[in-house]
């Protein structure tokens, strides 16, 4: 009886190793990808053409919705997606937290489609008259730095305001309320406020602030698939051309997504930057130049070196095991 109790052992332990390498391998041939309501990534989403090309290479692609950057860079970070897209202030926090991520692509400046606004009847006319005022923001976003660089231009000291951190939808419903006299905003938040609240726009990004979006991955994932990355890569090149090209045809297919109206959405689409590409020097200093200033105000615990983190089709390749 021991012997074939020993064999039913074994066969039984074999077969686990079988499934759990056969899960292993299931992970490693799925690219999870992390996506927010609005931007390139959900046109992607749609059209259908990155799964088609991954299933060339034997790859199968999973959509994971977030409802901001910081949330998203969190999956980043715990493992539950490989890829995903914010604006320019997430990955300083998340590098300074230590994650393991890397800067893959970006996309073209956008600043216009982000925003400091103040109620349609408030007194404040300048970014000076905030002295002193409640202002509100979704904590670590990319109009973080939007509001320290118009503070810092108003000659203003980050201190020298009260900063109230909330999400979204909670901070228009502070706005709404008029508990807070400001709130520093992205788009299409930023245009719905604009149209259906007559909210007046204080200080957008323009000559201060470039408001990038940029992709990212675990250095694991980008490191072990660089050909899955230039190709995802591409074809966010590709519908972001293809988006600039169409803007009618981009607020059709997002405005539902969105639940907002067609003219607000179309504000939105034609603010947005598309075109994405693999990092520059140029863009790498103007990241640097954030993370900088994060440390000097003690924003972040740590000073960054942006070059750290950057990922690089060649080097990719090399490490690759």
């Amino acid at each position: 009886m021991r012997p074939v109790i020993l064999r039913r052992g074994l066969v039984a332990l074999f077969a686990a190793a079988v499934s759990f390498g056969a899960i292993v391998q299931a992970q490693a041939e799925t690219l999870r990808i992390g996506y927010q309501k609005y931007g390139t990534l959900v046109l992607l989403k749609a059209k259908g053409s990155l799964e088609k090309r991954l299933a060339q290479q034997g790859v199968d692609v999973q959509w994971t919705e977030f409802p901001g950057g910081p949330q998203l860079l969190e999956g980043l970070n715990v493992g539950s997606i490989d890829f995903g897209v914010t604006g320019e202030t997430p990955p300083v926090f998340a590098q300074a937290a230590g994650a393991d991520l890397l800067y893959v692509a970006y996309e073209p400046p956008a600043p216009l489609s982000e925003a400091i606004l103040v109620p349609k009847d408030s007194p404040i006319r300048s970014v000076q008259e905030l002295k002193g005022k409640k202002v509100v923001l979704n904590k670590g976003s990319n109009v973080h730095y939007l509001l320290v660089r118009a503070l810092e231009d108003a000659g203003l000291k980050y201190s020298d305001i009260q900063t109230v951190f909330l999400p979204p939808a909670d901070a228009r419903a502070a706005f709404e309320r008029g508990s807070v006299d400001a709130w520093v905003i992205w788009d299409p938040y930023q245009a719905a406020a604009e149209q259906q609240l007559q909210a007046r726009t204080l200080r957008d990004g323009s000559g201060i602030v470039d408001n990038h979006q940029f992709y990212l991955a675990t250095k694991p994932y980008a490191q072990q698939h660089p050909e899955v990355i230039k190709t995802l890569v591409e074809e966010v090149r590709a519908v972001g051309e293809w988006s600039r090209a169409n803007p009618q045809e981009v607020t059709q297919q997002v405005a539902p997504l969105l639940g907002l109206s067609p003219e607000i959405t179309l504000t939105s689409v034609k603010r947005q930057g598309y075109g994405a590409g693999f990092l520059t020097p140029e863009v790498i200093a103007a990241q640097q130049k954030i993370a900088d200033s994060f440390y000097q105000l003690k924003l972040i615990p740590k000073p960054l070196n942006i070059k750290d983190v950057i990922w690089t089709p060649g080097a990719a390749v090399a490490k690759a095991p």
